[in-house]
């Protein structure tokens, strides 16, 4: 039994299970039959499950297409909830990036990997992803406001966010662009030689 699972009463890794079977299902049929060719009775039936029980862990094709998304993010959001942050704004978000993907289990960097893949051959999915990018930004604000008690103004903290945003995206699009080459430490490498650029860039000339 995984560590993650191991704490956890007996109702919450049966739930967790479930939750992570759909996913990890929904990755294998998209990939192998294709995106649009595989419906919600495929997918339920394959992990058999009711689709009252899909609709339990995911909104739709496009929510369990994307897990390995949210699964990083809402880690990283309950952890920015949590902890005080101190120092450079960036840095902070920075960091929690770091500690957050060190934390995520051993077969996420695949599964992210496979998402990402997805999400750029299936317009649906990139419209998707987009959206959940907006709400994901918008609540790192909210969080970031929150933590802070007022002392970053609203667009100082807007704007640093944007551009942690921006610079995640260009760590991860890097990463996947090369296949995933070099696993979880390959991802992490690029995302702080990628927010290293960020003074430069933010120089720089036309």
């Amino acid at each position: 039994m995984s560590d993650d699972l191991r704490d956890l009463p007996l109702r919450e890794r049966k739930k967790l299970r479930t939750r992570r079977a759909l996913a990890e299902t929904a990755l294998r049929l998209f990939t192998e039959d294709g995106y649009d060719a595989t419906t919600l009775d495929d997918l339920c039936d394959a992990v058999e499950v009711s689709k009252r029980t899909f609709f339990r862990n995911y909104r739709s094709k496009e929510d369990v297409a994307l897990a390995a998304d949210s699964e990083l993010w809402s880690a990283y959001l309950d952890r920015v909830a949590a902890q005080e942050l101190t120092g450079p704004l960036i840095e902070a978000l920075r960091t929690t990036l770091v500690t957050t993907l060190g934390d995520m289990d051993l077969d996420w960097d695949r599964r992210f990997l496979a998402a990402r893949e997805l999400s750029e051959a299936v317009p649906a999915l990139q419209a998707h992803s987009l959206g959940y990018c907006q709400d994901t930004t918008r609540a790192l604000v909210a969080a970031v406001s929150d933590r802070s008690g007022g002392d970053v103004a609203e667009v100082r903290a807007r704007l640093t966010v944007e551009i942690f945003v921006a610079a995640w995206r260009t760590a991860s699009l890097r990463w996947t662009a090369r296949r995933g080459s070099g696993g979880r430490d390959a991802l992490v490498a690029l995302v702080q030689e990628t927010f290293a650029e960020i003074p430069a860039a933010l120089a720089s000339c036309a």
